[in-house]
């Protein structure tokens, strides 16, 4: 290996581990707020990269038709949560609205732009409008009751809305992968080097999302909120801090993050309805790194994993699955001999 095949290497390390950063990122912060580790972050890629796709076709994405049964089924449920505390008619039909209201309008603004063919940016708005509900309503209907229960519990809960998710994108965008056009199609000649647009755009959505989630924690209220819900919830709820809100909220913007994540990487590779559960286990491993708490570290730890799948995948392409998800056993020993635990009550 010489030095060119070396950088690379490197650079498509370091593009691969940009994507895996914002995954880690949004795994420590749903794990930091709601104690929930959440395996399903990697399908919001798969939605955001078919989202587009589809869009790309001018057909309605399967998305849309989604989005509207998890909006029904989140209203029903708050209607029956209403009649069962003995709620006011008034009072249960707004919060009803309020659950379905989104979603139903976001969804019939795609139906009527998607035969439109949009330019290649406005879909790209649209598909962010789409997806970044989906995380509100899984929030509510698989995790908001069980916010109190043990870690095990939602672990196990996460595998089942993974699978849930998967057979979604199954049955509404079918087995086919799709390949999504470049933002940028240009192409810069460093050295050795051939940089294309695409890129670029990845590096810099992915430092401009990261500096725009420090600014949200460090200066604005909701960011501090969450994280008083992350260092202490009971003193958040205390002080007046809904943790449910916070919930939600962090649930939100996870949804958010994946759903740019896919459509970054959609023009790099091929996506398919379960593609993304492998690019989510990568942003997992990046997150244990830092210990499902430290975003720094979960920045560092993902462009680690793609330095480690990019030159793994040079010395032995067979196998480079293994030593990206083997390298977690060494970082699992590490945190367990660095931060002993305690059993949980």
């Amino acid at each position: 290996m010489d030095f060119s095949i070396a950088s690379i290497l490197a650079l498509d390390g370091l593009t691969n581990g940009a994507i895996y950063a914002l995954l880690a990122l949004a795994i420590v912060l749903v794990f930091a707020v709601t104690r929930v580790i959440y395996l399903p972050q990697g399908e919001f890629v798969a939605f955001g990269a078919l989202t587009l796709a589809l869009l790309q076709a001018g057909k309605v994405p399967g998305t849309v038709w989604f989005l509207l049964v998890l909006a029904l089924a989140t209203a029903v449920s708050d209607v029956w949560h209403g009649v069962r505390h003995r709620l006011g008619a008034g009072r249960i039909a707004r919060r009803a609205l309020t659950t379905a209201g989104y979603p139903v309008a976001v969804s019939l603004l795609a139906i009527w732009l998607a035969p439109m063919k949009l330019p290649l940016l406005a879909q790209a708005l649209l598909t962010l409008a789409l997806v970044t509900p989906f995380g509100n309503l899984i929030y509510r209907l698989a995790y908001e009751k069980l916010a109190d229960a043990t870690v095990l519990v939602l672990l196990i809960v996460s595998v089942g809305v993974h699978f849930a998710l998967v057979g979604m994108g199954l049955f509404f965008f079918g087995a086919e992968g799709f390949r999504n056009p470049s933002f940028w199609d240009e192409r810069f000649n460093v050295g050795a080097l051939t940089i294309n647009g695409q890129t670029l755009i990845i590096f810099a959505a992915s430092l401009a999302l990261i500096v725009m989630l420090w600014l949200f924690f460090e200066r604005s209220l909701h960011g501090k909120a969450l994280r008083a819900t992350a260092v202490n919830r009971l003193g958040a709820r205390l002080m007046g801090i809904s943790t449910v809100a916070a919930g939600r909220l962090s649930f939100t913007m996870a949804a958010f993050i994946g759903a740019l994540s896919g459509l970054l990487i959609g023009p790099t590779t091929t996506v398919f309805y379960d593609s993304g559960f492998l690019i989510g286990l990568k942003g997992f491993v990046a997150a244990v790194f830092a210990g499902l708490s430290s975003y720094p570290l979960a920045l560092v730890g993902a462009l680690g994993v793609g330095l480690l799948e990019s030159f793994g995948s040079f010395w032995a392409s067979a196998f480079k699955e293994v030593i990206v998800f083997g390298v977690v056993l060494p970082v699992l020993l590490w945190r367990s001999l660095r931060d002993p635990h305690s059993e949980e009550h």
